[in-house]
């Protein structure tokens, strides 16, 4: 798809609402907003580099109440979480499912149909019916690039890449005295190397996840939990930390590190396999290769270590080439491309931290703990997840949640006034030192082995505690690169990093059980 030219910069510094991210949640919010006042949309790199875009699967939604229903699809979610969700949540994040979808075929997503011109709904780990709707296998992409599309052609908004936000601006920095409230955000502007603040009546982060905090990720190289930290360090609530979802099967290959391999082959009867062709799956839950993600990624880590190999194989082999390159055409021709038949050959695969179930804590209406301050998509807390994400419900959440936040910021429009305030500066640091670049990126890369290594699929005790007294005298050599050095990327995201890392890491010591993804052997009872 053709996506038009972007605004280089920003043509103003005071907007109606400042909206961080241009994933599913930020794009739908910002078109809900459009109608109500003027929205900068912002994007760390290009509009399209976003965790939405990569989405392979689809969206749940109980669409056919006479093979589904709305109790079966809250179950399923419910005991995906291990019980941690909360059911309020839950419940109404589920019964809005046909709506959002409405909304989705609204603005023109087509959804892929079967022969007699129903929607056409596949199946996902730990879901007890079909009800997921796609386009293919790049069902995130093709609806990005719809409301991408209508973003770029509304007037009411202005989308701006290569900004990358670097803190919030709190209205006690500027008063202080005055009761707080987010004002908007300092924002890095990558291409002039200037910070701008931005104000705004209300700021949303849609920054989405913090997978590159791990070595191995499906997630887009931007994904630094850069909305997390910025909340945090603001004094806004954050929990659950310690849940990041690890995906059971992505592409292993040295030139597709971060390509994932959809749970929806596994949908459509995909075995896992050890490389002697044995199934595995059955021996760890009655669902087998169906099983909540989080029993499938810790089953394969297990027969990884047990039996020395670098991966395991997915196998779909038994479907033709003809239904695959239908089916999962992104998936074919990337495999394709780097040698792999998979209409004759099972598909190496390993796991790779994925989607965040943690984050900043809102309530239903998408509301932090600091006034005008949201969070929507992979970036909040919602209560939707509990210990773990059920299939293609992150789609569902970022569309209810949006939904939610635009709804009540436009109900609150009149209180929402800008105070009269001076325009904040931004203090600039001119210390440059390119060896010392070199330094940071090597942080970086321990930093994300360090996670790999000691807060990953299987964890400890002993294992949390050395991380952390790392990560300790991290932060502290990070603190001092940011504090002297000339503004620049890369130490924001590591500073970001460094810091979800260390809050993911404390979350994690303080959980004393193994529930969902979270598991510490020395506390093997679930």
């Amino acid at each position: 798809m053709f996506i038009p030219m972007k605004l280089k910069t920003f043509p103003q510094t005071e907007y109606d609402f400042l909206i961080i991210g241009t994933g599913l949640s930020g794009l739908s919010t910002a078109l809900k907003l459009s109608k109500h006042g003027k929205v900068a949309l912002v994007a760390k790199s290009s509009l399209e580099d976003t965790n939405s875009w990569l989405a392979q699967g689809g969206i749940a939604s109980v669409i056919y109440k006479e093979n589904d229903s709305f109790e079966s699809h809250i179950n399923d979610t419910l005991s995906a979480g291990a019980g941690l969700g909360d059911k309020s949540v839950i419940i109404d994040t589920i019964k809005q499912g046909p709506e959002r979808i409405k909304d989705l075929i609204d603005w023109g997503v087509k959804f892929d149909k079967s022969k007699d011109e129903f929607l056409a709904l596949t199946r996902e780990g730990g879901h007890s019916h079909n009800r997921i709707l796609h386009v293919g296998d790049y069902t995130g992409q093709a609806i990005n690039q719809t409301l991408l599309s209508l973003a770029i052609n509304n007037e009411s908004i202005d989308l701006i890449e290569n900004q990358m936000a670097i803190d919030l601006i709190l209205k006690s920095k500027i008063k202080p005295g005055d009761k707080d409230a987010c004002l908007g955000a300092f924002i890095l502007d990558i291409n002039s190397n200037k910070v701008n603040p931005i104000l705004a009546k209300a700021t949303v982060l849609a920054t989405g996840g913090a997978g590159k905090v791990y070595l191995y990720t499906s997630n887009w190289s931007g994904a630094t939990g850069d909305g997390v930290a910025m909340a945090y360090r603001a004094g806004a609530k954050v929990s659950q930390l310690e849940f990041m979802q690890f995906h059971p099967t992505c592409l292993y290959h040295p030139e597709a590190r971060n390509f994932l391999i959809s749970e929806a082959l596994r949908g459509e009867g995909a075995k896992l396999k050890l490389p002697d062709g044995t199934e595995f799956m059955k021996s760890y839950h009655p669902m087998a290769d169906l099983a909540p993600r989080d029993i499938v990624a810790r089953s394969i880590d297990s027969e990884m270590k047990k039996h020395g190999i670098d991966c395991v194989y997915l196998d779909i082999s038994f479907k033709s080439k003809d239904e695959l390159k239908s089916r999962f055409p992104s998936i074919y021709n990337k495999c394709e491309e780097l040698g792999i038949k998979i209409d004759q050959q099972p598909i190496p695969v390993v796991p790779a931290a994925h989607y965040l179930c943690g984050g900043v804590n809102t309530n239903l209406d998408g509301q932090s703990s600091i006034p005008r301050l949201y969070i929507v998509g992979e970036t909040a807390c919602t209560g939707l997840h509990g210990a773990n994400r059920l299939a293609s419900n992150s789609l569902l959440e970022c569309l209810a949640f949006s939904h939610n936040t635009s709804q009540h910021i436009s109900k609150n429009l009149n209180g929402l006034q800008l105070p009269q305030i001076e325009k904040p500066k931004w203090t600039y640091h001119e210390l440059e030192d390119q060896d010392e670049m070199i330094v940071i990126k090597h942080m970086w890369e321990e930093i994300r082995r360090l996670m790999w290594n000691y807060v990953g699929i299987v964890r400890s005790n002993r294992r949390l505690e050395r991380a952390k007294h790392r990560m300790d005298n991290i932060n502290n050599e990070i603190s001092e690169y940011y504090s002297n050095f000339k503004i620049h990327p890369d130490i924001i995201e590591l500073r970001n990093i460094a810091l979800v890392a260390s809050l993911t890491i404390d979350s994690a010591l303080q959980r004393k059980n193994s529930i969902g993804i979270h598991y510490n052997i020395d506390f093997p009872s679930e």
